[in-house]
């Protein structure tokens, strides 16, 4: 069966079942308020007796529909309808740009959050979530449910731990995917069962897919703390850069990347420094703020990769949709390094604490759906990765849009100059256009240009990210034009003024091809909503980005023959086939890159998953156990017999010494009879000072249970302790692993076995810190009798 028979199939039966939804919605018209909202009770009740949610589906959905309709004065359509039923099932929908996804995804959350378990609809920026939530929230409120915005409000102060659990304790939750990752490793940092927050994941839908998904799933997140001391060596080593030449001392592979310091470069080093023996262990330091700088220099751009705020403060940004990635930092000193070139507010390098890829963190859901207006074409990677097949939902009314063919041109100033005399044109008839660029510098460009014509304009991108709702509302009006990076209108329809129908409606300009085939969809969509007219038309280069980086060979050599012989007053658009159908290719390459790049992120993080499994379930152990289930003393013989068999010629000095840094303090004694060669004398000398530390505290304890929950705190510390290492050792690991790959070694091999081993050392330093924080540790009882609990 073909792709399109086997989703009409499923669209079939999506219908079947939202006709019997439709034929009750009559019934549910003619109720009162008490009589609908008392479906609630109705429903949950019901469910306790053993009825499922697929059983509920079809009253459930008519019943919320005419909740939508007399909270919201919305009424779902039959596609609508369609769409929730299939976000239901766990599936990713496609629905095209304007047909209502905010109103679709009502009808599955409520029939989810009847169960008690947890229903949340996550968007990929909180200007959404919190209109959404505030929105929507009067219907399952109105119905008798429970919702809440996972995180304040702009403007307000930050949730505590209380508001937390109470934001993800309702029946309903909106929250974006970087709130949820965050609370979800700060949750399981968490050293206390009160300082917990969240529950288990029960069902979410995923707004925005692609991006959230695919797009966003690249980069892990991560918590840092613990701050490094910043290298002394990072503004010497950025003056030292601005003294490289590209193919001398350094050199640069634009389609890999990747930058590399020549055997020149290193000489360079050693003369400008005055380091004779560069490689000797001792310039290890100065070698890596070097490559780092060099890095910050070559491999990131202002403005594409990064912007500097008015705050003087350097934020990343999203590639694939230009918005500014909050609280994401480079690691591995990275991110010290582009604010020392870019002479910015310097920021601490910090250690990671704890991280995970959004597709681990969402395949956690034991339902997961998702809705975007671009999946089909990515339908594979979403089964492969998340499981979940993707559906497309018919428009409520066809499609009238016209998608132009691409326009080619030579070099950039040429495409420049063919899409600013497109846009005059546009302008004069008075049809709104919008421009995207595919990033804030280009963004930029075309504004400068069209204020030299003296046509107002509004510019969005991430540099006012925060005006993006008012300038959306705006740009469909008649006569607006609206310069944007990929980030314009996510989430938000762009409503046509009056008078714009007429006049061919909204008119979408690509400044060229994105790096993936989504994206153009996504640009593409935001003309011709809801059966309105409309018009995209990308002009591209073949010195755009994509083309360069991932084209064919002969694109390069045709234009390094011609760029000479264009004038930019004069475009010159190239109409030959064959180039079209290159650059088509080039973004093909480009997309599939990603999509591997996005696998070896998942692939990588498995090693961390299955370990982060581990600890989580050892922490949940501790926290939420009666009893300590380990064998604490013989944790403690072990680590003492690991102190003598790695001790070669053990002496009275250092045995005494190691009392005193891990077992006790109180130690005055030189045991001068002890034979230092017997292991087992040794190590039952050492158990039986151990038995006495024990005995010691104890007897300050009143009760059993307050002797558990040193024992509880002891152990959570070294497995915190622990974990933080490891977290911190993966992630540098991650970046060193990608070096191994120009020695012809497997970088996912090299990764999950130095993992192993990284793993195998932290149990072993666990049983040490567990030994260590139970023995050396002090308690002091205070006047009102409360104890406080010391660790080295």
């Amino acid at each position: 069966m073909s792709v399109l028979s086997l989703n009409a199939a499923r669209v079939r039966k999506l219908r079947h079942l939202t006709h019997q939804i439709d034929q009750l919605a009559p019934k549910m018209r003619a109720l009162s308020d008490g009589q609908l909202q008392a479906y609630t009770r109705q429903f949950r009740a019901r469910l306790k007796q053993g009825e499922t949610l697929d059983q509920l589906m079809v009253e459930a959905y008519a019943v919320v529909r005419e909740a939508d309709r007399r909270v919201l004065g919305m009424f779902p359509f039959e596609v609508q309808v369609m769409g929730g039923i299939a976000l239901h099932q766990g599936n990713i929908i496609e629905m095209k740009t304007g047909e209502g996804k905010t109103l679709t995804a009502t009808m599955p959350l409520y029939l989810n959050g009847l169960s008690g378990q947890g229903a949340m609809l996550v968007t990929p920026n909180d200007y959404l979530a919190n209109r959404d939530g505030t929105e929507m929230g009067q219907v399952y409120q109105w119905l008798g449910l429970t919702c809440a915005v996972g995180f304040a409000a702009p403007g307000e102060k930050e949730y505590t731990t209380k508001q937390k659990k109470q934001a993800y304790a309702a029946d309903i939750t909106y929250t974006t995917n970087s709130a949820l990752g965050f609370d979800y490793l700060f949750d399981n940092l968490a050293t206390d069962v009160k300082h917990k927050f969240m529950r288990d994941f029960n069902y979410a839908i995923v707004d925005e897919a692609d991006a959230v998904l695919l797009d966003s799933a690249v980069m892990p997140l991560i918590v840092s703390g613990a701050p490094r001391v910043n290298s002394t060596l990072l503004g010497v080593a950025d003056e030292f850069i601005y003294t490289l030449r590209e193919g001398k001392e350094y050199e640069y592979d634009e389609e890999d990347r990747a930058v590399w310091l020549t055997d020149q470069g290193n000489r360079a080093i050693s003369h400008y420094f005055k380091r004779p023996q560069l490689f000797d262990g001792e310039q290890t330091e100065l070698l890596r703020g070097v490559n780092l700088a060099l890095k910050a220099h070559r491999l990131y751009e202002r403005d594409k990769d990064y912007v500097v705020t008015p705050d003087n403060k350097v934020e990343l940004l999203d590639r694939t949709n230009g918005r500014v990635m909050e609280g994401m930092k480079i690691q591995s000193g990275q991110h010290q390094a582009i604010e020392m070139k870019e002479q910015a507010e310097l920021s601490p390098d910090t250690r990671a604490l704890a991280s995970i890829t959004y597709q681990n963190l969402f395949r956690k859901f034991n339902k997961l759906s998702g809705m975007t207006g671009t999946g089909k074409v990515a339908e594979k990677e979403f089964i492969d990765t998340y499981y979940d097949r993707v559906i497309q939902i018919p428009t409520n009314r066809p499609v009238i849009r016209k998608d132009l063919p691409d326009r080619v041109y030579t070099t950039l100033p040429e495409k420049l100059m063919a899409s600013l005399t497109e846009v005059l044109r546009l302008h004069q008839t008075g049809r709104p256009v919008l421009l995207v660029t595919a990033n804030v510098e280009v963004s930029e460009i075309y504004s400068e240009l069209l204020l030299q014509q003296k046509i107002p304009h509004s510019v969005l991108n991430a540099k006012n990210a925060a005006k993006e709702a008012a300038i959306i509302a705006e740009a469909g009006q008649k006569g607006a034009v609206t310069v944007a990076t990929t980030m314009a209108g996510r989430g938000t329809d762009i409503k046509l003024g009056p008078g714009v129908k007429e006049l061919g409606g909204l008119a979408v300009i690509g400044t060229e091809k994105m790096a993936s085939k989504r994206i153009d969809q996504q640009l593409q969509g935001r003309a011709g909503r809801q059966g309105d007219p409309g018009t995209s038309q990308f002009f591209v280069s073949l010195e755009d980005e994509v083309v360069l980086k991932h084209g064919a060979r002969w694109l390069q050599k045709y234009f390094k023959h011609n760029r000479q012989r264009v004038d930019p007053a004069h475009p010159k658009e190239i109409t030959t086939r064959r180039f079209t159908r290159a650059i088509a290719q080039a973004q093909a390459t480009s997309d599939s890159q990603d999509r591997q790049q996005r696998r070896q992120s998942l692939e990588m993080d498995e090693s961390a998953q299955l370990q982060r499994q581990e600890v989580q379930r050892a922490r949940n152990q501790l926290l939420y156990g009666d009893q300590i289930e380990l064998d604490l003393r013989q944790i403690i013989q072990s680590d003492f017999e690991r102190f003598f068999d790695q001790t070669p010629q053990l002496t009275l000095d250092r045995l005494v010494r190691y009392i005193l840094d891990n077992v006790t303090y109180q130690y005055f004694t030189r045991p001068t009879e002890l034979d230092l060669t017997n292991r087992r004398a040794v190590v039952a000398y050492l158990m039986r000072l151990a038995d006495q530390e024990q005995a010691k505290k104890a007897a300050q304890f009143a009760t059993e249970q307050e002797k558990n929950d040193f024992y509880r705190l002891a152990i959570l510390k070294a497995v915190d302790e622990c974990w933080v290492e490891e977290v911190d050792s993966l992630e540098q690991l991650r970046q060193v692993v990608a070096s191994r790959q120009a020695a012809q070694r497997n970088p996912l091999y090299e990764y999950h076995k130095e993992a192993l081993r990284s793993y195998n050392e932290m149990k072993v330093d666990l049983k040490h810190r567990i030994s260590r924080n139970i023995l050396i540790s002090t308690i002091n009882i205070g006047k009102n009798g409360r104890k406080d609990i010391y660790f080295v």
